[in-house]
């Protein structure tokens, strides 16, 4: 039999417990047992194990357990196990089938990463606008956001006042014609005192040459290295300061690159908040910037947080709760320069 469980990765940003669920496949009939859900001890897991009866072939079934994290930051990986016959099962099954290879298969372990964070959020409320598609809002719904997805109607008729912020998703303005139109709508819910968040775009076929407050044109400069260092070109500013301090360890263990297509040119009123660059290149600077338009901000991010997300990469959570957080924290730094 195989296992296999429903997330990737758990992400916990408190201290209450969260249901796991995994599903159940017999590769063979008359297969009844036990299903253990195992990790360290500082997480807790319950039941103990979870019976179970499968009579037919391919038959599936599903077991659920409360996971609870440690009060800390943590990570840990929790392996689902079967137990039936005298045999032991802690395999997922895999397929990979196009109509131009051969179908393959195989097995890895079925397993969890679980990530406790050390993270303080602003606001309750986001509007997020798909582009070409993430798993960006279901990272800011493990941040105990309401997320509301908004469609081309919504963003027409709806008072974009009552969002804390709204996120623009990846290559939303490549993709969503409407945002032509819209995009004046958006500025000005950042001028009237609200936070807009934009996500990479494309630098060619954008449907618009104004995204931001003030000019800003989008390159094609990435930083492709993972673990690039990065430089603070702001220290004091409230992006990386509230409500979450930000640290170079924040930017370890993120997964295949730093960011792409960032802002190649920008009028003076936007900052730089940070800086990275591939070995043997020029140092890049625009993964973040920010701006103050009226009474809000507007922020440009490069940054692969499509990537770091969905893998549960703990800095980025912390990183992306500022970005969220940055219509709460307007003025706020350390430095004097408000």
């Amino acid at each position: 039999m195989t296992l296999r469980v429903e997330e990737k990765v758990g992400i916990f940003a408190g201290e209450n417990s969260r249901k796991i669920r995994i599903k159940l496949k017999s590769h063979s009939q008359n297969i009844a047992g036990q299903v253990r859900l195992k990790g360290p001890d500082a997480w807790k897991i319950s039941p103990a194990g979870v019976p179970f009866s499968l009579a037919g072939k391919y038959e599936e079934g599903e077991a659920a357990f409360d996971v609870t994290p440690p009060k800390n930051a943590a990570e840990a990986d929790l392996i689902a196990e079967a137990e039936f016959g005298g045999e032991k099962s802690s395999r997922a099954l895999v397929e990979i089938s196009y109509p131009h290879i051969h179908r393959q298969a195989y097995f890895p372990a079925s397993r969890l990463r679980v990530v406790k964070l050390d993270v303080k959020t602003l606001g309750k409320k986001v509007g997020y606008i798909m582009g070409a598609g993430d798993e960006v809002p279901d990272a800011l719904r493990n941040l105990g956001y309401e997320v509301i997805p908004l469609s081309d109607e919504l963003l027409e008729k709806t008072d974009l006042s009552s969002f804390d912020a709204i996120v623009t998703g990846v290559r939303a303005y490549n993709t969503r014609d409407r945002l032509r139109l819209i995009k004046d709508r958006l500025l000005q819910y950042v001028e009237r005192g609200g936070n807009l968040v934009v996500q990479y775009n494309v630098s060619s076929n954008q449907l618009t040459d104004r995204i931001g407050p003030y000019p800003l044109t989008i390159g094609r400069d990435r930083v492709n290295v993972e673990n690039a260092p990065i430089t603070f070109l702001a220290p004091d500013h409230p992006l990386l300061n509230l409500p979450n301090k930000i640290t170079s360890k924040d930017f370890e263990g993120w997964v295949q690159e730093r960011g792409l297509y960032f802002a190649s040119q920008w009028d003076e009123k936007y900052e730089a908040i940070l800086s990275s660059h591939d070995p043997g290149e020029p140092d890049k600077k625009g993964a973040l910037l920010y701006a103050r338009h009226g009474r809000g901000v507007f922020i440009y991010t490069a940054l692969a947080w499509f990537r770091q997300l969905p893998e549960g990469v703990p800095g980025a959570y912390r990183l992306f709760a500022n970005l969220i957080s940055a219509g709460k924290t307007t003025g706020k730094r350390t430095d004097g320069k408000n």
